[in-house]
């Protein structure tokens, strides 16, 4: 990883949901929505919390993520001279739902209080195929047949683990969790429309009481938090890269009210739009975790 990245901060690879990452010093919590996919730290190690759950992944241990899910995340360890180095691999759930297709996968039941993130170990065979995955960025000739070989493979290292019961439930058609993670699209999709609980229970075929225990199971907050942080991650994200005053990223979003907008932000943020977005102008600071937010992978 440390020879196909360079200096570079990121590289989007050739390899299509494939990204790579460094950082030279550790970074400061930041607040963005992790993709579903795959997180294999090859030095240095990660930190994500979600809600009160904290997860750590370094060289010995991948994060996976199911569904989007609002998270602080942040690089805790990171040198100079031993950079951190990431691998970010989108998950195509179509593919993970044609692998536990096959009668030969087995995966144990979900609890259903875990979250749509997990830590899974990094085996010497999971970690074998994503070094063979990245090998095919040395003959991109072999990319269009093999890669999607490989990473089938390494979705299956995953689904045989302990950490890949969520991942199972939510590619699952008829599960609690699949009908959930409908949900949860759709306020991805649509998170500066007006949501109204009982049609999104109606959507996922559940009862809005049943939808409020899975949805928090899932993700550590209520389907309106959930939109709530969409909107506000993705407003910060407007002012910032699009020059847009606070007033109007707050319509762009969804907000009725600048004067809530303001409020709301503050709270989430620590600080107003205006001063926030100064303050990350000045410091250099991203709005969001590249890692994450330059495939939209994991």
């Amino acid at each position: 990883m440390a020879s196909l990245i360079g200096n570079e901060e990121n590289r989007i690879t050739g390899i299509a949901g494939v990204s790579l990452h460094r950082r030279s010093a550790p970074t400061p919590p930041c607040r963005t929505t992790y993709h579903p996919g795959i997180i294999v730290v090859a030095q240095g190690s990660k930190q994500v919390n979600l809600g009160r759950n904290s997860f750590i992944y370094d060289a010995g241990h991948y994060l996976v993520t199911a569904v989007d899910l609002p998270i602080v995340s942040w690089v805790a360890q990171a040198t100079q001279e031993a950079p951190c180095l990431v691998l970010s691999l989108k998950l195509d759930i179509s593919m993970v739902q044609e692998l536990l297709s096959r009668e030969e996968i087995r995966v144990a039941d979900a609890p259903t209080d875990s979250p749509a993130m997990s830590i899974g170990e990094t085996t010497p065979e999971f970690l074998n195929a994503c070094c063979r995955l990245l090998d095919l960025l040395d003959s991109p000739q072999d990319i269009p047949f093999l890669s999607g070989l490989i990473q089938r493979e390494i979705i299956y290292r995953v689904l045989r683990g302990h950490e890949g019961t969520r991942l199972r439930a939510v590619a699952t058609l008829g599960d609690q969790s699949h009908r959930t993670a409908k949900a949860i699209a759709w306020i991805a999709a649509n998170y500066a429309k007006a949501l109204r609980v009982e049609e999104l229970a109606q959507l996922a075929s559940m009862g809005v009481s049943t939808l409020h225990h899975h949805f928090r199971a899932l993700t550590a907050m209520s389907p309106l938090q959930y939109q709530k942080q969409l909107r506000l991650q993705s407003a910060r994200n407007l002012m910032l890269n699009n020059a847009l005053d606070a007033a109007s990223a707050a319509f762009e979003v969804g907000y009725e009210s600048p004067t809530q907008f303001n409020r709301e932000y503050s709270r989430f943020f620590g600080q107003p739009p205006m001063k926030d977005i100064r303050s990350l102008r000045s410091s250099g600071v991203p709005a969001g975790d590249p890692i994450i937010n330059q495939t939209s992978a994991a």
